[in-house]
């Protein structure tokens, strides 16, 4: 059941399981210990749960904030698709984006991305004839990086005793792949600085360009996509209303606008958590979905901070990208406006992705080193039955943090005119990058409202306003204490930071965190 904590309502003396926040990581967690029948309590600061997986309305309108698109949902033995009918009890259903999931912009040309492993090499074979090879090896090697990736991930959630007898044998045909940027592998196939400006056209999916991303990570991405894009039928909010009745079935509860002060820990064990009001919550495990850089600065008592050295484990991470995004209202259909499912990911002829990158952060008035629309009302098929005649757009591009830093002691809507500026500016230019790919929306749009890194920070607590939690650089995967264990007894991390970005790698967190947990392997039942 969901509740507002504001209500004062009736909660248990004490819980098997409190996990700190709802994001995809904790509802994870929590349904599946909740199947294996415990009593779990998600609290979430936030007046709407569901972390990046939640939606907001303005005008008449709703927006998806952090769900694009989803790959391997549509194959019925993924085992992504397992994991999502095992934790919503086979609820939550998708809608296929159809044959072309992404579009590839340099410039004037464009480069499609299509559907199943060979019409995509024949479609970049098409563009590129004379690198055939290059493809073909290119797409054996994400194939092969991503099969060493299963064990390297079950190394963090074995235990101890396990992971000091096996855990290198489990880790090291990753790291082949995990200690490679990105640019290198395919530097290694081919010269053709557009096939891999083309290859890499996912980057904004993970946040890091081709010359820092780990290979690892950019594999995963792209054949996660392999297969195309689905969208959540009913949007992404649906996500949290499926899985809440599973962890309501065991007796637990996720509460909104409970924000926790601090983790109780007595003699290096967890035993529950102060909320914000200063009362005790108590439990025998608790875990933390609220990123690893919020829970050690923020969340954990200093004393206990400073014994474990977990400032130091910090030092050896960085946060990943920050980013603006801007929600649009049209008036017309998702059909009469002729919006594509398809996403467009818009680049500027000039320069390779890390070169444009860092003209950028040099100089902002620079062109933006990505440009992503993304189409929710197009692949959404219940759209129309709850927004007849009106469609939205997301755009979202790379916005360091640092542009509005000194606004970052103001509140949320309250932070003055010339951020307003900022925002209208950058909006403006957003909007013409639109128009340049969709000129019959021109004229449609109805409203509109930009994110900025601030706004990220204010809703999903990350210090930077960080979206993908820590950056996916080779030395990250290198971090032996990115795992659900940690130095504390019964104190648990899940989300994307223990695995990797998005919504595939915090749903594989949560059943991370529930087997080291409670000891099974939950992937059988699964």
């Amino acid at each position: 059941m969901i509740q507002s904590y504001k209500q004062k309502p009736r909660l248990q003396e004490t819980y098997d399981t409190i996990i700190i926040g709802s994001g995809m990581g904790g509802l994870t967690t929590a349904a599946i210990l909740s199947k294996e029948g415990q009593k779990v309590l998600v609290l979430e600061r936030h007046y709407t749960d569901g972390g990046f997986t939640h939606i907001f309305k303005r005008k008449g309108y709703e927006w998806d904030v952090g769900i694009h698109y989803i790959g391997e949902v549509q194959r019925e033995n993924s085992m992504l698709k397992k994991l999502f009918d095992y934790v919503t009890d086979g609820e939550l259903k998708w809608a296929d984006m159809g044959e072309v999931y992404d579009r590839i912009i340099i410039g004037d040309q464009h480069f499609d991305l299509v559907k199943g492993v060979k019409n995509f090499k024949n479609q970049m074979i098409s563009y590129f004839p004379e690198e055939e090879k290059a493809i073909n090896k290119y797409v054996d090697l994400v194939f092969m990086a991503v099969k060493t990736s299963k064990n390297y991930y079950i190394s963090k959630a074995i235990s101890p005793f396990w992971n000091n007898l096996l855990g290198w044998f489990l880790r090291k045909p990753f790291y082949k792949f995990a200690d490679k940027t990105t640019y290198e592998v395919l530097r290694s196939l081919t010269k053709n600085e557009t096939l891999i400006k083309v290859l890499t056209g996912q980057y904004g999916d993970y946040g890091l360009p081709p010359k820092q991303s780990s290979f690892s990570m950019h594999a995963s991405v792209v054949r996660h996509y392999f297969n195309g894009g689905s969208f959540p039928i009913g949007g992404s909010s649906q996500i949290v209303k499926k899985i809440d009745p599973v962890i309501a079935a065991s007796g637990g509860t996720i509460l909104v606008s409970a924000e926790v002060e601090e983790v109780v820990i007595e003699k290096n064990t967890a035993i529950g958590v102060r909320m914000k009001d200063g009362k005790i919550l108590r439990a025998k495990n608790i875990v933390s979905n609220a990123g690893i850089m919020t829970t050690y600065n923020n969340l954990l008592p200093s004393k206990t901070v400073e014994k474990h050295k977990l400032k130091e484990q910090l030092q050896k991470v960085k946060p990943s990208v920050a980013h603006a995004s801007l929600y649009i209202g049209l008036e017309g259909s998702p059909e009469e406006l002729k919006i594509p499912k398809t996403n467009y990911w818009i680049y500027p002829a000039e320069g390779d992705h890390d070169s444009c990158v860092e003209r950028y952060l040099e100089d902002l008035s620079q062109p933006f080193p990505v440009v992503y629309l993304s189409f929710p009302s197009a692949k959404d098929p219940d759209w129309s039955n709850r927004y007849p005649g009106k469609s939205t757009i997301d755009i979202i591009t790379l916005l360091p943090y640092e542009t509005f830093e000194k606004w970052s002691d103001t509140s949320w809507k309250k932070r003055g005119d010339e951020y307003e500026a900022i925002k209208e500016e950058i909006t403006n230019r957003l909007l013409k990058e639109l128009y340049k790919q969709l000129p019959q929306v021109q004229g449609k749009v109805n409203y509109y409202e930009l994110s900025t890194p601030l706004t990220t920070e204010h809703f999903v607590n990350y210090e930077k306003g960080e979206i993908y939690g820590l950056d996916h650089s080779p030395s990250r995967f290198r971090q032996p204490f990115l795992k659900p264990r940690t130095p504390i007894k019964n104190f648990y991390l899940t989300g994307q930071d223990i695995v990797t970005a998005g919504v595939g790698g915090a749903l594989f967190s949560g059943v991370l965190s529930a087997m080291a947990i409670n000891g099974k392997n939950i992937l059988k039942k699964v």
